[in-house]
C-alpha cells in the first residue's frame, strides 16, 4: 500500500480482509520537524486505502482515530501492531 522512498511507509499487516499500513509522517507529509515523531495507520479494507489513525511516538500521547474506527475492539490491537513495525521496519 506503501512507497518507502515518497511516503514513509514502513510495512503493511493485516487482521481479516483489512489491509493496515503504517507512514512515519514527516515535515513535507504533516509532521513538524522539532515535535516527535508521528505516525499515520491507513487502512483499506476493499473500498480503498484511507486514513484510519495518526499518533505521535511518545509515552503519554493519544491516538487520533477517524470515522468509524473511534473506540474499535481492534484498535489496541492496530496500535500493537504499528509498534512493532516502529521497532523493526520493514521498508529498510
Amino acid at each position: 500500500m506503501g512507497e518507502p522512498d515518497s511516503d514513509g511507509w514502513l510495512g503493511d499487516f493485516h487482521r481479516g480482509p483489512a489491509v493496515f499500513a503504517l507512514h512515519r509522517l514527516g515535515p513535507v507529509n504533516g509532521g513538524h520537524p522539532l515535535g516527535p515523531p508521528m505516525y499515520r495507520i491507513d487502512c483499506n479494507d476493499g473500498a480503498g486505502a484511507r486514513e484510519i489513525c495518526r499518533f505521535a511516538d511518545e509515552p503519554e500521547a493519544i491516538p487520533e482515530w477517524f470515522g468509524a474506527w473511534q473506540g474499535d475492539e481492534w484498535c489496541e490491537w492496530i496500535l500493537a501492531q504499528a509498534r512493532r513495525l516502529i521497532a523493526e521496519p520493514r521498508n529498510t
